[in-house]
């Protein structure tokens, strides 16, 4: 399987993204979800870990955050598995992983992935908690205009995609309405550990950033 040529087009369909969904985020993810699987399976063959590996390092060249046209890119990942030797069965296991591993096709109903897509999922997770979490999540608020935080604007109880998507958001409170929940829906052992290292390291973060904001 031609790993390069998957690197490759993620490289140019993903090269203006700026909203921490980037290249170098799917190739951490890619990455990430290849080492948790061999921790946790060392046996894991060849074949296996590099489902993990294309389905991390495609999956937001599809996410409707950054991309127009999901379908059309669809289409051109089917054309680029085909060249880079990836069978049919395992092309179907990378597309159901990527159209159903994000927090928020998954917040009213829970869809079972396989379990290449479970580390896939954890990776991508993963990315959203500790310093990298923090980073990504003030880029993200301040490419869509959020404000960093608004004590008046309460954090919410999200019930469902749409609601997700469309509601009034401020960065700090995404911490509290996403990120803190993300620790308890790690699938797999390896992820389970890191996200909570990384969880009371942004926990520790949002404590100063309140001390900071609460100067009276």
């Amino acid at each position: 399987m031609e790993r390069k040529l998957i690197a490759a087009f993620v490289k140019e369909n993903l090269a203006e993204e700026r909203t921490g969904h980037d290249f170098y985020h799917g190739q951490r993810v890619a990455v990430l979800a290849e080492r948790m699987l061999l921790a946790d399976y060392p046996e894991a063959g060849q074949r296996s870990r590099d489902l993990a590996y294309v389905a991390g390092m495609v999956h937001d060249t599809i996410d409707e955050k950054v991309c127009s046209n999901p379908r059309q890119v669809l289409d051109q990942l089917q054309e680029l598995f085909d060249r880079a030797g990836l069978e049919a069965a395992d092309q179907e296991n990378v597309f159901f992983t990527i159209e159903h591993m994000s927090f928020s096709k998954n917040i009213d109903q829970h869809y079972q992935l396989s379990l290449e897509g479970e580390y896939v999922q954890d990776a991508d997770r993963l990315e959203s908690l500790g310093a990298m979490g923090i980073a990504r999540a003030f880029v993200y608020g301040g490419k869509h205009d959020n404000k960093i935080y608004d004590p008046e604007i309460p954090p919410m109880e999200l019930v469902n995609h749409d609601q997700y998507r469309s509601h009034e958001e401020t960065t700090i409170n995404h911490f509290y309405e996403k990120l803190f929940k993300l620790e308890g829906l790690m699938n797999t052992r390896a992820a389970q550990k890191e996200a909570h290292r990384r969880t009371e390291y942004m926990r520790d973060f949002i404590r100063e950033f309140r001390h900071e904001w609460d100067l009276d």
